[in-house]
């Protein structure tokens, strides 16, 4: 290879190795207070309770190179699935969204047929949220049949606010419905369990799902508040973010910055910075899939044309 080309090609290789890859926010919330109707959900007065819409994450979010994102569902309410499918619809930087149902009643069936025909509909949401509990929930055999369902039209379970009780169902609902693709939120807020016997169970636990493959972990909700201030180095996090990578490896983690609910902790861009740093220590190859890839893999989410 003649010096001019090979030098060409490595300025070219570099300049690849340093453009961050497209981003993919897996864990978003849209509300609007101002609605008739109210929100249940955030509290009126709290900090965050304003209208959070597509156009308020684009002008935040795009310029740090953000291309999509996947709304979580922030309401019990019924047509809040299809108010959100709505306000999805006008603003392409939304390729998905995962809605609140209940399996198991007698119109789950029908409703997930219903917002399922929506192409942006990728899936329920369910855990420790709303008053319910998915370990008692899971031993009823319509439950079950509910969660076979989504499996069968493709869709995710995401799980909410996890604890160790959770970790230990999620194995349970991926032994009754292999199919189903599970997505566990929020995993290094999770406080493992001090005691011994306690934390060589959530260790198992974690260890069985790691050995799944249609089981991955959203890396959100990593800052913390300790004796009221927020680290933000990343070498206070680095030891729980890297369990979690020596468990579910490259291609089981995704990106979730849980905005809004991040604002009270840290601006976007530094929630952000905190994985892109601790993912570039990973490799181009593996930031890409954490970024952008995984999310593709987990949700099945499309491009959007204009």
């Amino acid at each position: 290879m003649r010096r001019r080309t090979f030098l060409g090609s490595a300025v070219g290789a570099l300049a690849m190795a340093q453009t961050p890859p497209p981003i993919i926010d897996c864990h978003i919330h849209l509300f609007d207070p101002t609605r008739p109707q109210g929100v249940p959900w955030p509290p009126a007065g709290s900090a965050i309770c304003k209208p959070t819409l597509p156009d308020r994450f684009r002008r935040m979010a795009a310029p740090l190179g953000v291309h999509g994102a996947i709304e979580i569902e922030c309401s019990p309410w019924l047509e809040d699935n299809q108010w959100v499918l709505d306000v999805a619809e006008k603003d392409r930087i939304i390729v998905g969204t995962v809605g609140n149902l209940e399996p198991g009643t007698p119109d789950f069936a029908r409703q997930l047929e219903r917002f399922h025909r929506n192409p942006l509909f990728r899936g329920i949401r369910y855990g420790n949220l709303w008053g319910r509990s998915l370990a008692e929930d899971l031993a009823k055999p319509e439950f079950v049949a509910g969660l076979k369902l989504v499996a069968d039209a493709g869709l995710v379970l995401d799980t909410a606010n996890p604890d160790p009780a959770l970790i230990a169902t999620v194995v349970r609902v991926t032994d009754g419905v292999p199919a189903l693709r599970v997505v566990i939120d929020h995993l290094p807020q999770c406080n493992p369990p001090s005691e011994g016997a306690a934390r060589k169970q959530y260790d198992r636990d974690l260890r069985e799902l790691a050995a799944r493959p249609q089981v991955y972990v959203k890396i959100s909700q990593v800052l913390r508040r300790v004796d009221g201030r927020v680290p933000r180095d990343l070498a206070f996090y680095r030891p729980r973010l890297d369990e979690l990578w020596d468990l579910f490896g490259e291609d089981r983690l995704l990106y979730g910055s849980d905005w809004p609910n991040s604002d009270p902790f840290a601006p976007y861009d530094v929630v952000l910075a905190l994985v892109r740093e601790y993912f570039a220590g990973k490799g181009s190859a593996a930031a890409a899939k954490y970024f952008a890839a995984n999310s593709q893999a987990a949700y099945r989410w499309a491009e959007r044309k204009a």
